[in-house]
């Protein structure tokens, strides 16, 4: 191991994770995988290797600090973009069938190419919006755990994500800067969507000690049938 990786292992040891060396592998795949395919398409405007393990790979981990991941069999990433924070969970946590939702096609083709040459399974990527994607009913109200990382405010999100998440899962928001607004904000889409605020977890990046909280919301019942509503209606009109 380099610097670099021995940052990142002793980083996830001070939370009770161990890296095998074919996971150690995978990681330093998927940022060289990154970086060559960034060249082509816009994924990501950080490609230095300390930061992509530091503000890519770390920072999606820290899920796992507040999410058992040991409970949780199925999770859906939503507008996943580079496979954050999915990809790094599925690399740690290989139990976790995953889901990946992203509209651009041209992502999902760098996420199905992605998940081949590290060779993950029980890792499936789709094309779609994710207000039409919740209607089929193999992903509605199915998942333990679904995620969404710097996607959209949190009365979108919750709009967004929590149609996939089944009666007594989880939703996690992944922010950056303080989200107290956006919360109490989103509390008429969370009765609407049968979620129920759980907590904000307040975390810090260990060297560019930049904020993230990470907002945990528990799903009470299943979907109300007139939602998600049709493509684009959550951002034009979030529920308030």
């Amino acid at each position: 191991m380099d610097a670099v990786q021995e940052q990142f292992a002793g980083w996830l040891a001070g939370h009770g994770w161990t890296l095998t060396e074919r996971q150690r592998e995978q990681f330093e795949q998927y940022f060289h995988i990154l970086v060559e395919w960034n060249e082509k398409m816009n994924l990501t405007g950080i490609t230095e290797r300390d930061k992509v393990y530091e503000k890519h790979f770390y920072d999606s981990l820290l899920l796992a600090a507040h999410v058992n991941m040991e409970d949780v069999v199925t999770m859906a990433d939503i507008g996943s973009g580079a496979g954050f924070p999915g990809i790094p969970l599925h690399i740690l946590f290989p139990h976790v069938q995953l889901t990946i939702v992203d509209s651009l096609n041209k992502r999902i083709q760098f996420l199905k190419h992605l998940v081949q040459e590290l060779g993950l399974t029980g890792v499936e990527c789709i094309h779609g919006r994710a207000e039409e994607v919740a209607r089929k009913p193999q992903y509605r109200d199915r998942f333990d755990l679904v995620t969404a990382r710097a996607v959209a405010r949190l009365n979108v999100l919750n709009e967004f994500c929590l149609p996939f998440v089944k009666t007594g899962g989880l939703f996690a928001a992944m922010k950056g800067t303080n989200p107290a607004e956006e919360i109490a904000e989103s509390a008429k889409s969370l009765q609407v969507l049968q979620g129920s605020f759980l907590a904000d977890h307040k975390l810090t990046l260990p060297v560019e000690q930049s904020e993230r909280h990470i907002i945990l919301i528990a799903k009470k019942g299943p979907t109300p049938k007139a939602y998600p509503r049709k493509p684009g209606m959550p951002l034009k009109a979030p529920i308030q």
